[in-house]
């Protein structure tokens, strides 16, 4: 069978151990960074019996869709989000399959950027290597308040890292979150006022849907301290547009950490998130991780397999099974 695999920024892919699950199958591997054009998509995938996806970096919908007449499945590292109109490939037959994720990776690199965040260590290194010795002073975590909204996996990761760094952890999100965080031995912030005034760091660990769209407001992040710091791993589009920059020009929050961006991949230089000087950025790093990979293609791969010997599994969308494509 004829496969497509998009967005492998890296050129790992191949690299992976789980790769030899495509053995006996034609697999085509693109590599681009820039965002694809429609008629772009259509020529790479028009001989594609199925799409192996990298999280979110591809949009599937309706058009594309009509363009691939080929297409069979979709094997979607991780769940599918947003980016994947599943009504639309249930219409066409096309068969969407799932995988699993893991918090490790994503909340490590949470943690990294606390770190390097609070002991400014960026522009301590970059002055070093222009010849220059101490530049800054930076601010230890112990004793500080990590505030933690979405009390997941990651959520219950951080916070577990917290206490090893002798933070206290405050908590915000649902009732069960709030307390299930209480029975962990952590603090429910009495009202969402609160919390963002409390915390000396916030940590925004919220799965994005149309409730959570844009759920972090202005407001929000003008109550949180002069010095305080807020780490954004999830999505981007948690906070309100513009929000985010007005905030920190205005000096509350002080600084802020970030992984997402409202449109990926970011290539231009000057986004004004990359170029704000109390602003650390990374180039959503989140998921991107040797053992994380391994998992995540490890499904994927297999999810290909089991399809194409007839013993389809993990199907997102089982009523696509019955449906023939003309």
């Amino acid at each position: 069978m004829r496969i497509v695999i998009p967005d492998d920024y890296q050129n790992v892919i191949r690299t992976l151990d789980c790769y030899r699950l495509l053995a006996g199958h034609e697999v085509t591997v693109f590599h681009e960074r820039q965002p694809a054009s429609l008629d772009e998509l259509a020529a790479r995938f028009a001989e594609a019996d199925a799409l192996v996806l990298t999280r979110e970096r591809t949009r599937i919908d309706a058009a594309l869709l009509d363009r691939l007449p080929k297409l069979r499945l979709i094997s979607q590292t991780g769940k599918v989000a947003g980016h994947l109109d599943l009504d639309a490939c249930t219409a066409r037959g096309i068969v969407v399959t799932e995988g699993r994720g893991s918090p490790v990776a994503p909340a490590e690199l949470a943690w990294a950027l606390i770190l390097n965040a609070r002991r400014q260590l960026v522009p301590a290194i970059e002055g070093f290597r222009r010849g220059q010795w101490q530049v800054n002073l930076g601010q230890a975590v112990a004793g500080q308040v990590l505030g933690i909204w979405g009390y997941g996996k990651i959520g219950q990761r951080l916070a577990r890292y917290a206490q090893a760094f002798d933070m206290s952890v405050l908590v915000w999100g649902s009732e069960s979150s709030r307390a299930a965080a209480e029975a962990d031995g952590h603090r429910a912030a009495a009202s969402r006022e609160a919390f963002f005034a409390e915390s000396d760091i916030i940590s925004l660990n919220l799965r994005l849907s149309e409730r959570t769209r844009h759920i972090v407001t202005l407001d929000d992040l003008s109550r949180m301290k002069a010095d305080a710091l807020l780490v954004n791993i999830s999505r981007a589009e948690l906070i309100a547009p513009g929000a985010l920059l007005q905030a920190l020009d205005a000096g509350r929050p002080g600084f802020a950490a970030v992984d997402v961006y409202e449109e990926e991949p970011v290539l231009d230089p000057s986004h004004p998130l990359l170029r704000h000087s109390r602003v650390l950025c990374t180039p959503h790093l989140g998921y991107v991780e040797k053992n994380g990979y391994a998992l995540y293609f490890g499904d994927a791969f297999d999810n290909v397999r089991a399809f194409f010997a007839g013993e389809p599994k993990n199907v997102a969308n089982p009523q696509a099974l019955g449906i023939q494509r003309l």
